[in-house]
């Protein structure tokens, strides 16, 4: 094949069972089953075995894959030390890749991978698998407290992931709607086919780099504005915009001049996000525990949405998933440069099980290139120049 296809749209990477997109439908699902019933059904520690070995997991499989997760929480005190020596004014996606990259050099372990072959040895996958997977939550939770100054509170091992995690991060006990809401978004952004941070780790996988590193390269890809830093952007809207009353105007003003309306559209779906449909019921659910006393946020993206249902809804453009993960994350009291490392938590589950999959049958990529520079030509001394 030598055309060329810009952001090589619509081009098989790879093959994969991990998850699958109707974009048409709105239809999103992980190893067949519906991303609808594992919201409403499973939990993330569940959804991340599920993405990881293909089935639901049996009972005894489940409480053991979850205390591998617990006793996994902590990490070595050179971790924090390092951490502490970040600028405080430093994006949490920038030291997330940092911290995550330095576990290799902290908890080595890639003998597996030094071979000219890749690594079948799958209890070494599985176990860097928990491992990273554990400590990214840990990290996130963690940063929080060193870049204000504070020692950050040890993990819980008495909490489920998205429990331990709020507890790690606000200090206080978990309030458990606010925990179920964060387990379900754990789960929506857990996978979703080959994006471009999935695509980071097939690459940076099929060279047979440690998995640390390959989920630094992910972190680098996901970190961007046009990939995970959505979520952030969508609260900077809804910040600048101010009320319901200005949507309308704010929405005809980016339209005009053809700027970015951020948390609309999805390059797959070509309807509602099906992730965005249940976030919208859980925005409900708890403005309704609350008896409707909730940040004002809520209803001007209620507004901005609609504005945008009848100027944009004809050209298949909806909201998607950041549209209110953010909103959502706010209500927990969670800063929005926080929004897209929490983002990370989750997509690790994804992105170690495309990790999996390609060292299962590898190969390293090397694409081609279309060539638009000079022809043959002789080199000129620089006395002739």
């Amino acid at each position: 094949m030598s055309e060329y296809l810009p952001g090589l749209a619509g081009v098989p990477a790879t093959k994969s069972n991990i998850s699958d997109i109707d974009g048409e439908k709105g239809i999103l699902a992980y190893r067949g089953y519906p991303i609808e019933q594992l919201a409403a059904k499973s939990t993330f520690e569940e959804t991340c075995m599920l993405l990881l070995d293909g089935r639901l997991p049996m009972r005894e499989q489940l409480k053991s894959f979850d205390a591998k997760l617990r006793r996994s929480r902590r990490t070595q005190y050179h971790i924090r030390d390092l951490m502490k020596t970040f600028p405080p004014t430093g994006h949490p996606m920038e030291m997330l890749q940092t911290a995550v990259a330095s576990l290799g050099m902290f908890y080595p372990g890639n003998e597996c991978l030094t071979g000219g072959d890749a690594c079948q040895d799958l209890d070494y996958i599985h176990n860097m698998t928990v491992k990273i997977i554990s400590r990214m939550g840990t990290l996130v939770a963690m940063w929080e407290h060193i870049r204000n100054g504070y020692e950050p509170p040890e993990p819980r091992n008495d909490l489920n992931y998205a429990e331990n995690f709020l507890w790690m991060f606000t200090g206080q006990e978990p309030d458990p709607m606010l925990a179920r809401i964060l387990d379900v978004c754990l789960i929506l952004h857990a996978e979703h086919t080959i994006n471009a941070s999935t695509f980071a780790v097939l690459v940076n996988a099929s060279t047979l780099a440690s998995p640390n590193a390959v989920i630094a390269a992910a972190i680098g890809a996901l970190s961007g504005p046009l990939h995970g830093g959505a979520n952030q952007k969508v609260i900077e809207m809804l910040k600048e915009i101010g009320s319901p009353a200005q949507a309308e105007a704010h929405v005809d003003s980016k339209l005009k001049n053809k700027e970015v309306i951020w948390g609309m559209g999805h390059r797959e779906y070509k309807t509602k996000d099906p992730r965005a449909k249940i976030l919208e019921k859980m925005v409900d659910e708890l403005i309704e525990s609350r008896g409707g006393d909730l940040n004002p946020m809520f209803e001007t993206a209620r507004a901005v949405e609609k504005v945008c249902l009848d100027r944009l809804a004809k050209k298949g453009v909806y909201a998607n998933v950041d549209f209110y993960s953010g909103i959502l994350y706010t209500e927990m009291g969670i800063p929005a440069d926080q929004f897209t490392a929490i983002f990370a938590i989750a997509r690790s589950a994804g992105w170690l099980a495309h990790w999996r999959e390609q060292l299962s049958d590898n190969r390293i990529f090397r694409p081609t290139q279309v060539y638009t520079g000079e022809p043959a030509r002789d080199y000129v001394s620089l006395e002739k120049r």
